[in-house]
């Protein structure tokens, strides 16, 4: 990676944020695949260190909170101990998003459990210059991590989706690989005074779309999946600082970090680049 120039590292970095996996960026650019993986695990690094410093004292309104499935090495059911213990199954991504300014102030990459959403809401709270807020999803963990974050200090809303429970043929290829029919939704306000109208995750789960389409990783039925963890928790990082910051959003017409004061342009490929140095 050290002897690559500033030209090929924003040429293996362009082909990444678009959503080519490693290999086909290896084809394209005419890179070792070890290289553009090693770039991308010290990249990822850089990235989320910057957005964990700049990401402090957001004065941000109406948060969204989701969780987004993946596996590393294989599935959970696959998984041998020895496997498990080295990282592998399944690996959940769990994001924040202001639904004014659409930036991702924080994001968490583990399992889906009360340990996780207990370090994902207070690295939440930590960030926040203000009350806001906050809807989830109806994930019962959420309830007591945002307690124990935010105390009284927010305006809490679950969004419940109520599923159809359909029988089908196993063999029903269509049923098995589309999502369950949603019946409806209630709206449950768990703490404070929440704006009715503004419960809603819309806008995380189609950031959820986003990344399945922004990293190869992410895409389903496919063979390109994370075969380590600290690849996976890079990738997230390098695609949230493209996305926040290099990347304008089609209703804004600027890029999250601008419109949420975090930035005064937008970020060119270059840049993230040179947060290397």
């Amino acid at each position: 990676m050290n002897k690559l120039r500033l030209e090929e590292r924003v040429k293996i970095v362009a082909c990444l944020v678009e959503g080519n996996s490693l290999r086909s960026t290896v084809r394209m650019t005419g890179i070792h695949r070890t290289t553009i993986q090693n770039l991308l695990v010290a990249l990822g690094a850089a990235c989320s260190a910057y957005q964990d410093k700049v990401f402090r004292d957001l004065k941000l309104s109406h948060i969204q909170c989701d969780e987004i499935w993946e596996f590393c090495g294989a599935k959970e059911k696959n998984v041998t101990p020895k496997q498990k213990a080295a990282g592998w199954g399944d690996i959940w991504t769990w994001t924040a998003l202001d639904s004014k300014t659409k930036l991702v102030p924080c994001w968490y990459v583990g399992n889906r459990d009360a340990s996780a959403a207990y370090h994902f809401m207070h690295d939440l709270r930590e960030r926040l210059a203000s009350r806001v807020q906050l809807t989830t999803d109806g994930l019962m963990v959420y309830i007591p991590a945002a307690e124990e974050a935010f105390g009284a200090e927010i305006d809490y809303a679950q969004l419940v989706k109520i599923y159809g429970n359909e029988t089908s043929p196993k063999d029903n290829a269509q049923i098995r690989y589309s999502p369950a029919q949603c019946m409806g939704a209630r709206k449950a306000v768990i703490s404070g005074h929440p704006h009715y109208a503004h419960i809603s995750t819309s806008h995380t789960e189609r950031q959820n779309l986003t990344m399945r389409m922004s990293m190869r990783r992410f895409t389903r039925l496919t063979n390109a999946f994370s075969k380590k963890v600290e690849n996976h928790e890079a990738a997230v990082a390098r695609h949230f600082m493209h996305y926040n910051f290099a990347r304008i959003h089609m209703a804004l017409r600027v890029t999250p970090a601008m419109e949420a004061g975090v930035a005064d342009h937008v970020w060119t490929l270059q840049e993230i680049v040179g947060l290397l140095d």
